[in-house]
């Protein structure tokens, strides 16, 4: 896998989660980048991996890819908002 660098507003988010009770470290978002449920197209050409974060919610993570992965944000949604 290419080099992962996380932005600023993407550590600030992953904090927050984290303080508003989501089990999130940078080893669930690599291991989400590695091995995605699901990898779709994100505005200005970006990508947004996404997997199971629990029982009811998926975690989104918006990433550019170039020479390493720039995590841009993470974000967790409600799993049924995004089931096909």
């Amino acid at each position: 896998m290419k080099p992962v660098r996380f932005t600023g507003h993407a550590l600030l988010k992953m904090e927050l989660l984290t303080e508003w009770g989501f089990s999130l470290d940078h080893d669930t978002v690599l291991e989400i980048l590695r091995q995605p449920q699901d990898v779709l197209p994100g505005y200005l050409g970006r990508f947004i991996a996404e997997s199971p974060l629990d029982d009811n919610h998926i975690l989104r993570v918006v990433y550019d890819e170039d020479g390493e992965i720039l995590v841009v944000t993470v974000y967790p949604a409600r799993g049924e908002r995004y089931e096909d």
